[in-house]
């Protein structure tokens, strides 16, 4: 079953329970995904699938991170979409599996004491092997304490 099919299904399922938020949150989610598939001629992988929950997901995060204070049903209406979404995305990686990933990089790239200006070099090796399963700006920021100053 497709990621599409999967969504749909879902979506489906919270009309009948008539979940609101969730039947937006998932409709949401299937338009980008079907937008996907059309700019895709059709074919979408399960890559590009976990990409465009990623996205959806990274979105509601700066809505939620923008919104002022005083807006708290806005916090509270992106917290449970978000939770929702995460249904659709592989396990996430810890900051230990992070770590260790960046370490075996490291290893075999033959850098002990890594600085900023190699920075390009390492995350053009370690991306490919945390996409979708870790949020790019957590893997910046554990990459950052690795730097030799």
């Amino acid at each position: 079953m497709s990621m599409i099919d999967t969504v749909r299904a879902g979506m489906m399922q919270a009309m009948k329970d008539k979940d609101k938020i969730k039947k937006d949150a998932l409709s949401a989610l299937l338009s980008a995904l079907k937008a996907k598939a059309i700019d895709n001629h059709g074919q979408l992988s399960d890559e590009e699938a976990v990409a465009v929950v990623s996205k959806e997901i990274k979105q509601l995060k700066e809505t939620m991170d923008t919104a002022p204070a005083d807006y708290v049903q806005v916090k509270e209406e992106c917290r449970a979409k978000i939770e929702i979404l995460s249904v659709y995305m592989p396990r996430q990686m810890s900051e230990e599996e992070i770590k260790q990933t960046i370490t075996k990089v490291l290893a075999d790239l033959g850098l002990e004491k890594p600085t900023a200006k190699e920075k390009g070099i390492i995350m053009k090796n370690l991306m490919p092997l945390v996409k979708g399963k870790a949020d790019g700006k957590l893997v910046n920021e554990i990459l950052a304490t690795f730097f030799v100053r």
